[in-house]
C-alpha cells in the first residue's frame, strides 16, 4: 500500500530491481548518472591528470628531439585537452598498490580545423556507443587489432574502458597511438558509411580520443615490473638492465618514477649505480630490442655518459697522429683534413674518409677526428640518400589501380535493361530526404536542363565529325607506341663450356669484366643476396656445380695474370656458392683471400660492404669471436656509412641490430632512424613483413619526433600500410593511409596507392555485419584528393574515371543528386570519348535522374539518344526501356507503350533474353498502370518463364522484383493462394542468390500476408524469426527491435502460458533496443507490456514495478497526450481483475489528472480508489493509504480548487485515519492545515483554537518549535 501512496519511487531502487529480472540497464536521468560519476571521482581523489588527446596527424614537435632523453614520458608529451580534464581512469583504491587496472578513452566528435566539439555529431556517436555498449563484439574486434583487451563501454559518459595484460599489448597499443591511428579505427567503427561522404562538403570532423596519459604510463610502468626485468635511463645518463621485485621498487603515484636499490651495472654489465635514484624506464621499442637481441659475439661497447648524437656529412679534422698497421686504415697527423664519405655517425667507431693530401681512401676511427670545420654538414635531416628510397613503395601497381577502379565504376546500366521497380513506402522515405521539391531550387534545376541541352548539342555535333575517328586512333595508337617501356639492354653474358678455341675468350672478357676497379652497374648482380647472376649472367650448364669449376678455373687464371680485382670478385662469388651450399670453412677461406686480394681497395665501396659483410656473417656462424672482433664494427660502419649499399647476405641483420643498440645506447635518434630503415629494408626486401614492421613503426615515429613531415614519410606510411594488408589488420590499414593524407600534398599515384588499399581492406571491416560494400564510402576523400591533382593530357580519361567511381558511389547511397552532378563532370571531363562512350554516358545519366524523379529530363536525354544515328541496337534498346519508365511516371502511358513495345522487339531481335524478359515485366506494370489486369497478367508470366530459364544468379534481382509484382497482383485479386506462391518463389530466388534487401522485400510481404490477408499466427511468427536474422545481418537495430515487438504480440495473441513467457522474453529484448535508441514512447509501451504479461501470468509482484516505470517513460518525453493514453492502457489491464489492481488502476490516473492539472478528475479517480478500499479497515497499511489520499484530496481542493470547506472535510476524514492509525506527525500536519482554515477563511475562532491547541500539543511531543498560521505560508493567492 505505501508504493500507492507514493508520488515516485526511487528510481535508484527501481533500476536496480529491473536490472535484475530484465538483464539490461533501467532507465534513468541522465544528470544522476554524471552527477554519480563525479561523485566518485571525488571519493578516488584522482580527477585531476591530464588526458592525451589523439589528433588525426600524430606529429611530434622537431625542436624536441635536440636535448631531451627519449623517455617513455617523451614519447607520450602530447599537449592536454581541456574537454578531457574531467574525467579519469580508474585505479585501485588500495594505497599499497597504486598501478591502475584499465584505461579509459574518451571519445568527442570535434571539427578538425577550430577543434570545437560538435554537439549534434556527438549525440549520433552517444548513440552508437548505447547500441554497441549490449552487443560489443565489433568494438572487441577492433580493440583486439589494437592490442587492447575490452573490458565496457559506457556510453552515457562517451567512455570506452580498456586494459592490458602484458608488456607486447601495451607496447602495441602506445605506438598505434602516438602514430595516431586510434581514432581514425574509432571512426570506422562508429560512423556511418555516408560519413565519409557527408565529410566532403562541410567543414571535416572526426572523433577526438582522449587517454588518461598519467594513468596509461602507470599501466606502462606496472607491466615492466611484471615482466620481471627491464631497462631504465639513470640520471647519469647510462642505461642499465635492473630486475623488479616488490621489495626492490617502490613507486610513487604522484612523482610517476621509479626508486630502486639495486647493485648493477649498465647494459653491459660493467658499471655501478648509486642506490636510491630515480630511474625512468625506457621507451617500449627499445625495451622490447633490448630484451630480444643480445650481441652475437659479446662485443664489448663502452657507454658514455653524454649524448652521442652527431650525424655528419663533408669533411673532419684529424685531433691526433696516427700510423695505421693494416692496408684497410689510413695514416694522418694531427691537423690533416679527411673528407667523409657517406656519413660520420659518431656513435659508430669507425667512418670511410678520404686524406685529401694524399688521396687515399679507408676507415678513420671516430675518435681520432673532430667535427667543427667550415665545410662541416650536419646530415641529420638528411640521412637517406635519394638512390635509397627505392625501398619505399613505387608506382608499379598503379595500372592496377586504374584497371580496379574502371571496372567498379562500369556497371550494367548501359546494356542490361532496368525493371520498373516494386515501390515501398518505407523504400521511397529514403529517397524522399534528398529528392527536391518541386517548387524549390528552380534555379538549380533551371542550371541543370542548361547544362544537358549543352550536352545534347556537343552529343550532336560529335556525331557530325564522328569521320574523324580513325584519324584520332591512329594518333592515339601512335602515341601509345612512344610511351611503351621497351626492355633494358640486357648485361654481359658468359657462356661457360664451349669449343677449345673459344674457351679462353670467354675467360679473357671475364677477367677484363670483373677486374674493373670502379663499380659499374653490372656488378649489382653479382652483389645482391638472391644470387640473380647465377641465372642472368652465366649460361651454358646444367648444374651449380658446373659454374663453381668454372669460377675456380678463372679464379686460377686471374691470380697468374696479376689481376687482383678479378680474383678477389671471383673469390667472392665461390664464397657465396660456397655458402650457399652451407659449406662455411671453404667460404670463409675465399671471402679472406678476396679480403686480401684488393689490398685496401676502397674505388668499388659496394663490393668492399658486400665482402665485410659476408666475411662478418661467416664469422658469426661459426662463432669465430677472435676473428670477428677484427671486422664486426668495421662492417656495422660500413653498413650504416654507405648509403645505398647492396644488401648481399641473409644474416645482415643481426650487424644491423648491433648497429641499433648502439644507436639507443648513445640516444642518437637520426642514426637510430637510419638503422631501423636499413632493417626494415633489409626483412621486406625478403618479404619477412612481420619482422619488419616493429622497425618501420619506429621509424615513423622518429620521423614524426624529428620533425621530417616529407615524401620521405609519407612513403614510410605506405610501407607500414602494406605490412599491416599483409597481418590482416584493416582498420589500421585504413587509419594509416588516412593520418598520410593528412600530412602534406599528395600527389594523384598517393591518392590512386590509398584508393587501392582501401579497396583491399574496407570490405574486411563488415565482417560481422555480413553486408559488404561493392565501393567502400573511405575511397570518396582519396577520390577527391586525385582529383585535385595535376593531370597531364594522357591522364585525363583516368579524370573522368575517378568521376564515374564518385557518382557510383553516392547513387549506391542514394544521394542521387551529387551522383547526377559528378556524372555530369565524367561527362564534361571526357573530351576524347568516342559516340558510344558518350551515349554509355548519357544513359547512366538518364537513369540517374530517373532515380532523382526529375523524369522530364530524363526523357529530354533519352529522346537525344534515340534519335542518334550513333546507338547501337544494345543502347537503343537500353534507352527505349529507360523512356519507357520516365513516360509512364509522367503519365505518358501511350507513348511509354510505344517505347517499351520498340525495347522488346529490339531485344528480340539481339537474342537477349535477360532482357526481353526485363522488357515484358515493365509491360506488365504498364498494363497494370493502365487498369489492363488480364494483359498485365499475361505479360508478367511470359516474364516469368523468360526468367525461369536463365541462371539466376545473372538475373536474381530483376527475377525477384517480377515474382513480387505478379504475387502483390494476384493477392489484390483476391487469388491469394497464387499470390503466396509468387512471394514464396521470390524468397527463395533471393535466398539463392544470397540477396539480403531482396530476402528482406519478399519477407515483409510475406509477414503482411499472413496477418492481414490469410491470418495465420504460427506463419507470421516463422516469417518474422527470419526476418529478425535478417535484421540482424544488416546491422538495423530499428528495425530488428520493431520485429521484435510484432512477435511479442503474436506470441501473446496464441493465449497459452508457453507463448506468454515468449512474448515477455521477446518484449524484454524489445525493450533493451528501445532504450539504446532512446525510443521513449516505444520503451514505455514496451514496458507496460511487460507488466501485462506478467498480470496475465499472475506475479503480481512484478506488475507494479513494470507499469510505475512505463509511467516514468512516459512522463520524460513530456508528452500529455501520451502520458494519458498509457495510463488509460494501464487501466485496461487491471479492469478486470481484482479490487486491488482495479483501486491501484483509478489512483494512478487520479495521480495523471492531478499532474496535468485536471483537478476535478484527479478527484473523482481518487475517490473511486478509496471506494473500492476494503470495509472495515483490516491492516495499518489501509489506514495509512485513506491518511495519504484523503491528504491529497483537501490538498487539491484547498490549494488548486481554492474551496476551505469542502477542503476542511476531507482533512477532517484524513484526521479521523491518522488518530486510528495513531501517527502523531500526520495528526499535526492536519492539525495545523484545520486551524489555518478555520483562523482564516471559515472564520470559526473557537474551531481554530482548538485545532490550534491540539497542534501545539503534538508540536511539543515532536519537538517542532513554531507553528505559522498565515495564510501566505500555504494557500496560493487567486
Amino acid at each position: 500500500m505505501s508504493s500507492l501512496a507514493a508520488g515516485g519511487s526511487s528510481v535508484s531502487v527501481l533500476s536496480s530491481k529491473v536490472t535484475t529480472e530484465l538483464g539490461i540497464p533501467a532507465p534513468s536521468l541522465e544528470g544522476k548518472q554524471d552527477s554519480n560519476l563525479e561523485r566518485k571521482e571525488t571519493e578516488q581523489g584522482r580527477c585531476v591528470p591530464g588526458w592525451i588527446c589523439e589528433t588525426a596527424v600524430a606529429t611530434v614537435s622537431a625542436a624536441r628531439g635536440g636535448d631531451k632523453t627519449d623517455t617513455l614520458q617523451e614519447q607520450m608529451d602530447y599537449p592536454q585537452n581541456e574537454k578531457c580534464m574531467n574525467v579519469s581512469s580508474r585505479t585501485l583504491l588500495s594505497q599499497a598498490e597504486n598501478f591502475p587496472t584499465d584505461i579509459s578513452l574518451k571519445l568527442t566528435m570535434v571539427r578538425r580545423k577550430s577543434g570545437r566539439p560538435d554537439p549534434r555529431l556527438q549525440r549520433q556517436l552517444r548513440g552508437q556507443l548505447r547500441l554497441l555498449e549490449n552487443d560489443s563484439r565489433e568494438v572487441t574486434a577492433v580493440f583486439s587489432e589494437l592490442s587492447a583487451r575490452l573490458l565496457s563501454i559506457h556510453s552515457d559518459q562517451d567512455l570506452i574502458v580498456v586494459t592490458f595484460k602484458t608488456f607486447e599489448e601495451i607496447w602495441k597499443f602506445l605506438t598505434y597511438h602516438s602514430l595516431g591511428f586510434v581514432n581514425h579505427c574509432m571512426e570506422n567503427l562508429f560512423l556511418d558509411q555516408s560519413f565519409w561522404l557527408y565529410s566532403q562538403e562541410e567543414e571535416e570532423t572526426g572523433i577526438e580520443v582522449c587517454i588518461n596519459e598519467k594513468s596509461l604510463n602507470l599501466m606502462y610502468r606496472s607491466l615492466l615490473v611484471q615482466e620481471g626485468a627491464f631497462f631504465v635511463l639513470c640520471p647519469d645518463n647510462l642505461v642499465r638492465k635492473i630486475t623488479a621485485t616488490d621489495c626492490e621498487i617502490n613507486t610513487y603515484f604522484e612523482a610517476g618514477a621509479f626508486t630502486a636499490d639495486v647493485a648493477g651495472g649498465s647494459v653491459d654489465g660493467d658499471m655501478t649505480m648509486p642506490s636510491n635514484v630515480p630511474l625512468e624506464p625506457l621507451i617500449p621499442f627499445h625495451q622490447w630490442f633490448l630484451k630480444v637481441y643480445s650481441d652475437p659475439i659479446d662485443v664489448a661497447y663502452k657507454t658514455e655518459s653524454k649524448s652521442i648524437r652527431q650525424v655528419a656529412t663533408g669533411s673532419c679534422l684529424a685531433v691526433m697522429n696516427y700510423d695505421s698497421a693494416v692496408p684497410e686504415e689510413i695514416s694522418f697527423q694531427e691537423g690533416d683534413e679527411i673528407e667523409i664519405l657517406g656519413y660520420l655517425i659518431e656513435c659508430m667507431e669507425w667512418f670511410v674518409g678520404r686524406h685529401l693530401f694524399t688521396g687515399h681512401v679507408g676507415f678513420v676511427k671516430t675518435s681520432h677526428v673532430k667535427l667543427d670545420l667550415p665545410g662541416n654538414k650536419a646530415a641529420d635531416l638528411d640521412f637517406l640518400k635519394a638512390e635509397e628510397l627505392s625501398f619505399f613503395p613505387q608506382e608499379k601497381n598503379v595500372e592496377e589501380v586504374v584497371h580496379l577502379l574502371k571496372q567498379t565504376s562500369i556497371t550494367d546500366v548501359c546494356s542490361v535493361y532496368r525493371i520498373d521497380q516494386l515501390e515501398e513506402q518505407e523504400f521511397q522515405k529514403t529517397r524522399e530526404c534528398e529528392i527536391p521539391c518541386p517548387h524549390s531550387n528552380m534555379a538549380t534545376t533551371s542550371k541543370k536542363n542548361g547544362k544537358i541541352e549543352e550536352f545534347v548539342e556537343k552529343f550532336k555535333k560529335l556525331e557530325v565529325t564522328q569521320a574523324e575517328g580513325p584519324a584520332t586512333e591512329r594518333k592515339e595508337s601512335a602515341s601509345s607506341s612512344h610511351t611503351e617501356i621497351f626492355p633494358s639492354p640486357e648485361g654481359p653474358c658468359f657462356y661457360i663450356y664451349q669449343d677449345d678455341g673459344q674457351e679462353s675468350d670467354v675467360f679473357e672478357s671475364l677477367l677484363l669484366f670483373l677486374n674493373n676497379k670502379e663499380y659499374e652497374s653490372d656488378f649489382k648482380n653479382l652483389y645482391d643476396f638472391s644470387y640473380t647472376f647465377i641465372n642472368s649472367m652465366f649460361y651454358g650448364f646444367s648444374e651449380e656445380d658446373e659454374l663453381l669449376s668454372f669460377f675456380s678455373v678463372a679464379r686460377e687464371l686471374a691470380k697468374k695474370a696479376g689481376m687482383s680485382w678479378a680474383l678477389a670478385r671471383l673469390c667472392f662469388l665461390l664464397g657465396r656458392l660456397s655458402v650457399k651450399k652451407v659449406k662455411f670453412s671453404q667460404a670463409r677461406v675465399y671471402f679472406e683471400e678476396a679480403l686480401g686480394a684488393v689490398t685496401g681497395g676502397f674505388t668499388d665501396l659496394y663490393f668492399v660492404i658486400a665482402l665485410y659483410t659476408n666475411l662478418t656473417v661467416i664469422y658469426l656462424t661459426q662463432k669465430n669471436k677472435e676473428k670477428c672482433s677484427h671486422v664486426f664494427d668495421k662492417a656495422t660502419s660500413l653498413l650504416m656509412g654507405i648509403p645505398n649499399h647492396i644488401c648481399s647476405a641473409d644474416l645482415e641483420s643481426d650487424i644491423l641490430k648491433h648497429a641499433l643498440k648502439r644507436t639507443i645506447l648513445s640516444q642518437n635518434k637520426h642514426a637510430e632512424a637510419r638503422a631501423c630503415f636499413l632493417l626494415a629494408k633489409h626483412y621486406t626486401a625478403r618479404k619477412q613483413h612481420e619482422e619488419a614492421l616493429p622497425f618501420l613503426e619506429r621509424l615513423q615515429l622518429l620521423f614524426n619526433d624529428l620533425g621530417l613531415q616529407n615524401n620521405l614519410s609519407k612513403n614510410c606510411y605506405f610501407n607500414l600500410a602494406e605490412s599491416y594488408n599483409e597481418k590482416c589488420l584493416p582498420h589500421i590499414v585504413l587509419s594509416c593511409i588516412k593520418v598520410s593524407s593528412s600530412q602534406n600534398s599528395s600527389t594523384l599515384m598517393d591518392s590512386l596507392k590509398r584508393i587501392d588499399l582501401v579497396i583491399k581492406n574496407a570490405p574486411k571491416l563488415y565482417g560481422l555485419r555480413k553486408l559488404r560494400q561493392i565501393l567502400p564510402s573511405q575511397i570518396a576523400p582519396y577520390l577527391t584528393q586525385a582529383l585535385s591533382s595535376a593531370f597531364t593530357n594522357e591522364q585525363q580519361g583516368l579524370c573522368s574515371t575517378i568521376y564515374l567511381s564518385l557518382a557510383k558511389l553516392y547513387s549506391h547511397h542514394k544521394q542521387y543528386g551529387k551522383a547526377i552532378i559528378y556524372m555530369m563532370k565524367a561527362l564534361d571531363s571526357d573530351t576524347s570519348a568516342k559516340p558510344e562512350e558518350t551515349i554509355n554516358y548519357l544513359v547512366s545519366l538518364a537513369w540517374l535522374y530517373i532515380l532523382y524523379r526529375q523524369y522530364d529530363v530524363a526523357a529530354t536525354i533519352l529522346n537525344a539518344v534515340v534519335d542518334s544515328s550513333g546507338s547501337n541496337p544494345q543502347q537503343l534498346g537500353v534507352a527505349y526501356n529507360m523512356l519507357a519508365i520516365a513516360l509512364k511516371r509522367t503519365n505518358n502511358t501511350k507513348k511509354a507503350v510505344e517505347s517499351c513495345y520498340k525495347a522488346l522487339r529490339l531485344s528480340e531481335e539481339a537474342n537477349m533474353t535477360h532482357n526481353q524478359a526485363i522488357s515484358l515485366a515493365n509491360f506488365g506494370m504498364l498494363c497494370l498502370h493502365a487498369a489492363a489486369g488480364k494483359l498485365a497478367e499475361h505479360y508478367y508470366i511470359k516474364a516469368v518463364k523468360l526468367f525461369a530459364k536463365l541462371p539466376s544468379m545473372d538475373c536474381g534481382q530483376e527475377f525477384i522484383q517480377t515474382l513480387l509484382q505478379l504475387g502483390r497482383y494476384y493477392v489484390n485479386r483476391t487469388q491469394r493462394e497464387k499470390g503466396r506462391f509468387y512471394y514464396e518463389w521470390a524468397f527463395l530466388v533471393a535466398m539463392e542468390i544470397s540477396h539480403l534487401e531482396s530476402q528482406l522485400q519478399a519477407i515483409k510481404l510475406l509477414c503482411q500476408f499472413y496477418s492481414t490477408v490469410v491470418p495465420n499466427e504460427a506463419q507470421c511468427v516463422i516469417y518474422n524469426e527470419y526476418q529478425l536474422s535478417l535484421a540482424r545481418k544488416m546491422s538495423n537495430k530499428v528495425l530488428e527491435g520493431q520485429i521484435l515487438e510484432t512477435i511479442s504480440q503474436l506470441y501473446l495473441s496464441l493465449g497459452t502460458e508457453r507463448a506468454y513467457r515468449s512474448a515477455l522474453e521477446y518484449t524484454k529484448r524489445s525493450l533493451g533496443i528501445f532504450i539504446d535508441l532512446q525510443k521513449k514512447e516505444r520503451e514505455a509501451y514496451a514496458w507496460l507490456r511487460a507488466g501485462k504479461i506478467y498480470y496475465i501470468l499472475r506475479q503480481n509482484e512484478l506488475v507494479d514495478l513494470y507499469i510505475q516505470v512505463a509511467q516514468d517513460a512516459a512522463l520524460c518525453t513530456g508528452d500529455p497526450n501520451l502520458a494519458m493514453e498509457l495510463f488509460e492502457a494501464a487501466g485496461d489491464i487491471f479492469f478486470n481483475g481484482n479490487q486491488l489492481n482495479e483501486r491501484i488502476a483509478y489512483h494512478r490516473l487520479a495521480a495523471i489528472h492531478h499532474h496535468l492539472g485536471h483537478c476535478e478528475l484527479a478527484e473523482h479517480f481518487y475517490l473511486k480508489a478509496l471506494s473500492l478500499c476494503s470495509s472495515p479497515l483490516e491492516f495499518e497499511e489501509e489506514t495509512l493509504y485513506y491518511v495519504k489520499v484523503y491528504l491529497n484530496l483537501g490538498d487539491i481542493i484547498f490549494y488548486d480548487l481554492k474551496d476551505p470547506f469542502d477542503a476542511a472535510g476531507y482533512y477532517q476524514l484524513a484526521l479521523a485515519a491518522a488518530m486510528d492509525l495513531g501517527n502523531k506527525k500526520a495528526q499535526l500536519k492536519i492539525y495545523t492545515r484545520l486551524a489555518i482554515i478555520y483562523h482564516n477563511f471559515l472564520v470559526d475562532r473557537e474551531m481554530s483554537l482548538f485545532f490550534y491547541q491540539k497542534a501545539r500539543t503534538f508540536a511539543t511531543e515532536l519537538n517542532v518549535r513554531r507553528i505559522n498560521l498565515a495564510p501566505d505560508q500555504c494557500y496560493k493567492s487567486l
